[in-house]
Order: C-alpha cells, then structure tokens, then sequence
C-alpha cells in the first residue's frame, strides 16, 4: 500500500524537484500540499504549488499556511537562490484552480485525523504550519505516522548563516518547539543534502528522459546552479528537499543518530540546531549519512518516467 504524504513546501526550486518526486514515485499516495513563506511569500508558493501540480496534470488540495514567522518579524524570500518569483527565471502564471478556503494548519489537523496512524508529513520549509498544527491540537504529531522533516545541521554547519540552516533560521522559535514536543520525527539536514549534489549534466539526462517535467526542472536547475557557483561552493546543486522526499520511501539509504535538540532562538547563531545532552524530550532520528548516489538515481529514475 502506498504511502499516505503530504508536503509542506514553500517552492522554490528543490521544492520543485520534491514535488514532482512525491507525484512519480509509486510508493507515494501524495494527498496534498500544504505552503509556507520561505523561498518565497507564502501567496506566492500558494501559486507556486498550485503552478507545478497543474503541470503534472494532478489535481490534489493545496492549502495555505501561515504568512510569517512564529515571533520574529518577516523575512525577505530568497530571491538570489530561487529567483524573483521562486522557480528560476520562469514566469509563473497565476493558476486557474484555487487553494482551500481552510488554512494549512487546519487542513493538517483535519487529516492527520482522518488518517490515524498512516499520514507522513514531509516539511520541506520552515516549521511554522507545523508548530501551528500542534497549537491547535496536543494530538496532532501523535495521530501521525511521522514527520520527515528537511532542516537543521548538527555538524555540517550553516548555509545561510555560518550556524544556522535556512528552514531553521526563517523561524527557529517553530523549529525548536516542533523538535523539543513532536515525536517520530526523521531529520534530514544538510549534513546529508550537502553531499548529494547534482550537475547541469544531471538535469540534462532529466531532460532527455521526461521532456517537459524533466526540462522545466533542468530550466530551474541552471538558475540555482548558477548561484552555487557564484558563491564558490558546489559544481552543481544540493538536493535538498528531494532527498528528505527519498528518505521517506528509502529510509534504508540513510544513517540516522538519535538526539535530543533544540534550536537557538537569539542573536547571531539564531536557527543553530544543539544537542541537548540531559533533556527528556524524544530523540529525533537525525541523518548523519547518506548513499548520495542512490539518492540520485532513485530521484532520476521516478522523475524521468513523468512525461
């Protein structure tokens, strides 16, 4: 039986690839998508979502989230790492469907309920939908399966500050509160997504294999490309959030260390992740390492067969 999924996302390039993964993959029932600020505004990953699921040609509910963080004031999208618009230079039209008139957290609620015990929810953003979620129902993290969250760095350090992971910096205060109280939860930080990075060559092959998924991920690709490059870091991109949407479906590919975290909520190491030695609170199962080339190929090979 497939995987009951939803994505919290706020697309965003990789946001792009994981969605895309989450609708190829067979071992996926993608149930729907939930948005957040991030990458972009949260009404414009709204449209972002909504965008990339009528260019699959699926039709699921997209709900949106909440449009800032916990307790810090907004932050500016990443415009410089996903473009203006959030998917590279493309210019995104404003969809003809329409999201949910509930909000995100509700809708999570709503089916983490309707699905004791078999909904997994991949946040692949910030963690604010999530905390939400939680402040409205004590139950809610126990009525999952789990969580499978993109996010953090216990050793690899920070990619938008030197401490701090960028899902994690845009509202530490959710992140630290959906670590310390939620349960069962994978985390998939870059400790791991920095090591499976993917060439212009890469989406390339993508390309020839699904001609129109796989070419407007290899047109995204160039723009997240070429800002690694500007910046000196990678010969490629990081997969980031396709690779938390592989671990949920092949968690065998994956070295996990349970730890007790929290997350700095002030000053200039705001968004760190910390071990915390003598707390209570249920370990998290964090990703220390990763087969980066199975990763890969599990992504290319469901992505390719989307026409």
């Amino acid at each position: 039986m497939a995987l009951k999924l939803i994505v919290d996302t706020d697309p965003g390039i990789d946001d792009a690839m994981a969605i895309f993964y989450a609708i190829a993959a067979p071992e996926i029932d993608l149930l729907g998508l939930t948005t957040v600020f991030g990458n972009v505004t949260t009404p414009k990953a709204t449209r972002n979502a909504l965008y990339l699921l009528e260019k699959a040609g699926i039709e699921i509910p997209v709900a949106e989230g909440m449009h800032r963080p916990r307790m810090l004031p907004p932050f500016p999208p990443s415009s410089a790492v996903h473009g203006g618009e959030g998917l590279g230079t493309l210019d995104v039209p404003t969809s003809q469907r329409h999201a949910l008139v509930e909000s995100a957290p509700e809708y999570l609620v709503r089916m983490a309920r309707a699905h004791k015990g078999e909904l997994l929810l991949c946040p692949i953003g910030p963690l604010t939908n999530v905390a939400a979620a939680m402040d409205l129902d004590p139950s809610f993290c126990g009525n999952l399966k789990g969580m499978v969250v993109m996010g953090g760095s216990l050793r690899a350090g920070g990619n938008i500050t030197s401490a701090a992971e960028a899902n994690f910096y845009h509202d530490p205060h959710a992140a630290d509160y959906v670590l310390r109280y939620g349960c069962n939860i994978t985390l998939v930080g870059l400790d791991v997504t920095n090591r499976v990075i993917c060439p212009r060559s890469f989406f390339a092959g993508l390309a020839c294999e699904s001609r129109k998924i796989g070419g407007l991920l290899r047109d995204m690709a160039d723009y997240y490309i070429d800002f690694y490059e500007t910046v000196g870091k990678f010969a490629g991109c990081g997969m980031h959030d396709p690779s938390a949407l592989v671990a949920c479906i092949a968690p065998e590919l994956f070295t996990t260390e349970p730890h007790a975290l929290r997350v700095t909520c002030h000053g200039d190491r705001s968004g760190e992740m910390i071990i915390e030695e003598s707390s209570t609170a249920q370990p998290v199962n964090v990703c220390t390492d990763v087969q980066a080339e199975a990763v890969k190929q599990n992504f290319f090979n469901n992505v390719a067969k989307l026409s």
